[in-house]
């Protein structure tokens, strides 16, 4: 429906995709705008299934398109549900991180402020019919990112750590390389993970009447 108004009045349309449509990468390598589509759960085969309909629109209707994919976001704002508020806000009430199976998955985080800025510069310079990656250069495995908010609150991983069942179809990893991006777009990741996380801690403190809210 989107795709049809955006064609009837000769709109600009960004999809705003994820890495996950690539699959799930081993120990060594790295996703590029030119991996092939591998998608291992239901939520990504429908976000691959909607970059293939705008590909669609661009090589049959003209339509002027790009495609975004970006790495796990995180900052302020973001649902609780969501892997980092909910273990800031377990680690706030006083109860443990839930850690799905081993804890070893690795994942590449974003703060959100580069993630909407590739956006913008997608939306304002990029080609039409091109796909563009953006990655947080924020590589790290569930475990250590739980350990990190662990010493950020100053607890023992004992007290503030629990391991549960892990998730079905639960890729191993995701990494994509954002040159393309920054070559194309001029765009760069301008947060620090480590500071990133402070101040996503720091804005949770300070806005818990926002999150709770949301519970």
């Amino acid at each position: 429906a989107l795709l049809e108004v955006a064609k009837e009045y000769r709109l600009r349309y960004v999809q705003v995709s994820t890495d996950e449509v690539y699959g799930s990468l081993g120990d060594q390598g790295t996703f590029t705008e030119e991996s092939p589509l591998a998608p291992n759960s239901p939520y990504s085969a429908s976000k691959a299934g909607a970059d293939c309909l705008v590909r669609s629109y661009f090589h049959t209707h003209g339509l002027n398109a790009v495609i975004t994919r970006c790495t796990n976001n995180y900052g302020p704002y973001q649902f609780p549900e969501k892997f980092l508020p909910l273990a800031i806000t377990r680690l706030m009430g006083g109860k443990k991180i839930p850690v799905y199976g081993s804890g070893k998955n690795v994942r590449d985080w974003i703060h959100v402020e580069d993630h909407c800025e590739g956006i913008y510069l997608a939306l304002t310079k990029g080609t039409a019919g091109e796909v563009y990656n953006f990655g947080g250069f924020g590589e790290r495995a569930n475990i250590d990112m739980a350990r990190s908010l662990i010493k950020l609150f100053g607890k023992t991983e004992a007290e503030a750590m629990e391991f549960v069942t892990d998730r079905k179809g639960h890729d191993w990893r995701y990494s994509m390389t954002p040159k393309k991006a920054q070559k194309d777009l001029n765009w760069k990741a301008s947060w620090d993970l480590n500071e990133g996380l402070l101040s996503m801690v720091n804005w949770y403190k300070n806005n818990r009447n926002w999150w709770e809210s949301k519970l």
